[in-house]
């Protein structure tokens, strides 16, 4: 790539999620491409993954390496500039970016701490669970908030039934069943997806292992019902479908303590289970309430004006999940969904090539299309709203199931363009034909 001019403005984009990835890519592809500006994406992976599929690589019925994007590839056709390492913190008066040393496995150096200089920043890094302080979900809890957590759990199942087919010994009370706390989308969409993939690696020659008896899935929240998100006939329904899967669901009961053998709620209730996922809530990641002074909620999020720009700093921007955006319309902040991402992703694309013309901020404004919640394959239940049609339409089944799967190629799409992802799409297709419906280990 050519060495950029020393006049030419320096954008750089901390986080390479669904919004931080497309907005490099497109800043990429307009303003790096015509040397306009010089991009710099940076992120602590290596690989992107868009994160409403890490349910399904914990689950074990997605390959990860089929679907992961390589940030170094991604940067080299789209005209950007890709830096690995995790956000250390950031000096306002330099406009400088700190960077973390990286290590390998082994815990070898492989690139030291350093910085990087900005004009614009972005921060985009994303969300962590919220533990909410409960004793034990640090030490015993898998939290599916990178590729990493997702494939560390799939890892543990294969693990513990390899194990539980092997032993002489009978099982132990929950040895192999999986309790989620959190009944929101990745909670209740994980269970849909282990309910299937469990019964499916038993059958891989696991002969001891009877997953109707053995393994018991079982959602925890401490809600009074489950799917807060989407219209209770709805959730309703999807409480139908994980009944039939033998999926225990439990409203109404707060966790207040994870141990090695299960969970404990404030009832008095407790559930066996040697394998916890926490999918209870999210909270900014702990380095963003030591960001040179910059504003934060209580829970760690950026406070950021409805331009996206940062209270405190007209030249840092913070959207996704890790900022706290106005919504003027409800008087509450943006939902941490992908679509939200998507559109901050599109307005910051405008925002920034007017602010290298001198033109002032664009205001984002959410725009609600509903939610859509995938039960594996066995439905898809969901809301959609705006659009081609007034009010809320109520979707499930096929339908739904389709336009859920559509996100996922719209995602593709501002990536890669149509073309790339109709090929790939259709060697997908091919080749899932001919391997095992689920990863084996």
């Amino acid at each position: 790539m050519t060495q950029p001019t020393a006049s030419m403005h320096r954008i750089v984009i901390v986080g390479g999620g669904a919004g931080g990835l497309e907005l490099a890519t497109r800043l990429g592809d307009t303003l790096g491409r015509k040397k306009k500006a010089e991009i710099t994406l940076i992120d602590r992976s290596r690989t992107h993954l868009w994160k409403p599929l890490l349910h399904e690589v914990a689950a074990g019925s997605m390959d990860l390496d089929d679907h992961e994007v390589e940030y170094l590839a991604q940067a080299r056709w789209h005209h950007f500039k890709y830096r690995l390492g995790a956000l250390a913190g950031i000096d306002r008066q330099k406009k400088l970016v700190k960077l973390a040393p990286v290590f390998d496995d082994e815990g070898e150096l492989i690139i030291e701490a350093r910085t990087e200089p900005y004009d614009t920043l972005v921060v985009a890094i994303g969300s962590v669970s919220n533990h909410f302080g409960t004793p034990g979900v640090a030490e015993h809890c898998i939290s599916l908030d990178t590729q990493t957590d997702a494939e560390r759990f799939h890892k543990r199942l294969i693990n513990n039934c390899m194990r539980a087919q092997a032993q002489r010994t009978p099982l132990q009370p929950g040895q192999l069943s999986v309790a989620i706390v959190g009944a929101g989308a990745t909670g209740v969409e994980l269970a849909a997806e282990l309910h299937r993939t469990v019964r499916e690696l038993a059958a891989f020659g696991l002969d001891r292992i009877d997953p109707s008896r053995d393994i018991q899935i079982t959602i925890i929240e401490a809600a009074p019902r489950i799917l807060a998100q989407i219209p209770e006939r709805l959730a309703e329904s999807a409480m139908a479908l994980l009944h039939s899967l033998n999926v225990k669901v439990m409203t109404g009961e707060k966790v207040v303590e994870v141990t090695t053998e299960g969970v404990r709620t404030a009832s008095g209730a407790f559930v066996p289970a040697r394998q916890v996922v926490w999918a209870a809530g999210i909270k900014g990641a702990p380095i963003l309430a030591g960001l040179d002074g910059l504003e934060v909620t209580r829970n760690s999020l950026l406070v950021v004006r409805q331009t996206l720009q940062t209270s405190r700093d007209d030249d840092i921007f913070a959207f996704g999940d890790c900022a706290a955006c106005p919504w003027p319309e409800k008087d509450a902040l943006v939902p941490p969904r992908a679509q939200a991402a998507h559109q901050q992703a599109s307005t910051l694309l405008k925002t920034l090539q007017r602010r290298l013309e001198g033109r002032a901020p664009l205001e984002y404004h959410y725009r609600d299309f509903g939610s859509l919640v995938s039960l594996g394959e066995y439905s898809t239940v969901g809301s959609l709203m705006g659009g081609l049609h007034r009010g809320t339409l109520m979707l499930e089944g096929v339908i739904a199931g389709l336009m859920y799967k559509s996100l996922y190629q719209m995602h593709l799409v501002a990536l890669h363009g149509w073309v790339k992802v109709a090929l790939d799409t259709l060697a997908r297709t091919i080749t899932r034909r001919t391997e095992p419906h689920i990863k084996l280990h």
